[in-house]
């Protein structure tokens, strides 16, 4: 566990803001100097990303040798774990506020030096309460760097004039594999607290040499904050309707991350005990998946342009519901795994496009409502999927990420319409 103008300047399909064609016409006469800078920030910005969420992976791919060290039940665990979310959820407003006052570059480099600090440290407590206090220190780190980052990019998008948004996702999609597969080949070789602290040392130095490299690169305005919204007010219909349409992509994000949460937690347990597959099948079921997701977001900013921003969401959507039907219901391996393969093209570029969104209408604030929405959707799904399976059967419970798919699909047209 990581906007201001409609940002479609490029989008054939969807009607440009006018802000968004100014932004258009703004970088294509930017210097080539000044293209190259912003490439170097936004290079800069990808590496903060991936290192996110490889400093993620690498904590979780611990946690049963952790749970194992302060003998914690499951009960015990999860409570530990929630922690990690009330971290990130109390402090992502904060960071906002923060991003308004410092600048998000600076906050980001903060973040992300707690992120690595508070990575070894779990590896080095001895009971649940212990752990449990470390991981509010680790998810106020990754709360804050979610939003700080997010918050940089958004800048970085309305600078270029391009919806580059999945690729800093792409960033951190890439990271998340590398962590897990890297964290589970060297399970064998390296105890958790040299692993931990291998990864701590690791997400210090990216942070320390990306982080020089973002904060030389040219200032970025700020983007959503009071003068935006007083220029275009007339066009967004005053701050009510900012907040109300940060409120649906927020909305967005949270159904989008309830699918992402729900399949972390419930593929390898549906694909072992509902299609009957093995082991190492369910394992590669998931490893699919994410690959998918993250090839999706590497061709996002393609998309975003030949398309524009809310079809690419349209069809994610729809494409992630259909997937999400076939992987729940379908008898056999094979067609289970191409239904998580659709699963994660569809929902690739729905959270960063509504985070980018959110972030084009009310910066920083923006984000961190959107983010915090979007958490709280990935907290919701596994356990909401556990109950309904419970009540009735895994498949019929996995068919609510296709309900929700389809929201994500869907809202998004209501905020074109505003």
């Amino acid at each position: 566990m990581p906007l201001r103008n409609k940002i479609r300047p490029h989008a054939p399909a969807d009607r440009p803001s006018p802000q968004s064609r100014s932004i258009a016409d703004r970088s294509r006469t930017l210097p080539v100097s000044a293209l190259s800078s912003w490439g170097a920030a936004r290079l800069a910005l990808t590496a903060f990303f991936a290192v996110d969420g490889l400093l993620f992976a690498a904590w979780v791919v611990r946690i049963p040798d952790i749970r194992n060290q302060v003998s914690a039940s499951h009960g015990a665990l999860g409570l530990a774990l929630l922690c990690v979310s009330a971290g990130a959820v109390a402090t992502m407003p904060v960071v906002s506020r923060l991003c308004l006052r410092y600048g998000s570059r600076p906050i980001t480099v903060a973040s992300l030096a707690l992120l690595a600090v508070s990575v070894p440290l779990p590896a080095h407590t001895h009971s649940v309460p212990a752990l449990g206090g470390v991981l509010l220190l680790f998810g106020a780190g990754y709360g804050g760097a979610n939003v700080a980052m997010n918050s940089a990019a958004v800048e970085i998008v309305s600078e270029l004039g391009r919806p580059v948004m999945p690729s800093f996702h792409a960033g951190y999609s890439l990271g998340g594999l590398l962590g897990a597969g890297a964290g589970g080949l060297l399970a064998g070789t390296l105890t958790a607290a040299q692993w931990l602290a291998a990864a701590g040392l690791l997400g210090l130095v990216v942070t320390a040499l990306a982080g020089a490299a973002l904060l030389r690169s040219p200032a970025a305005r700020p983007v959503g904050t009071a003068s935006a919204a007083s220029s275009s007010s007339s066009s967004r219909g005053g701050t009510g309707a900012g907040r109300v349409l940060v409120l649906l992509l927020g909305l967005t994000a949270f159904c989008t991350a309830y699918g992402e949460g729900a399949i972390a937690d419930w593929t390898t347990v549906h694909l072992t005990d509902d299609v009957h597959a093995g082991a190492q099948t369910a394992a590669a079921g998931y490893v699919a998946y994410a690959l998918a997701m993250t090839t999706g977001r590497i061709g996002g900013t393609w998309l975003s342009v030949r398309l524009g921003q809310h079809r690419v969401m349209l069809l994610g959507g729809f494409t992630a519901a259909a997937g999400m039907l076939l992987a729940a219901l379908a008898p056999l391996v094979p067609l289970a795994l191409a239904g998580f393969v659709m699963v994660g093209l569809g929902l690739a570029n729905l959270f960063p496009l509504a985070i980018a969104q959110a972030g084009a209408v009310g910066g920083p604030r923006g984000v961190a409502l959107a983010s915090t929405l979007g958490y709280g959707g990935m907290l919701v799904g596994p356990p909401v999927i556990g109950f309904l399976a419970d009540a009735t059967s895994l498949p019929l419970a996995l068919t609510t990420v296709a309900v929700a798919a389809t929201a994500a699909a869907l809202l998004p047209l209501a905020v074109r319409r505003r």
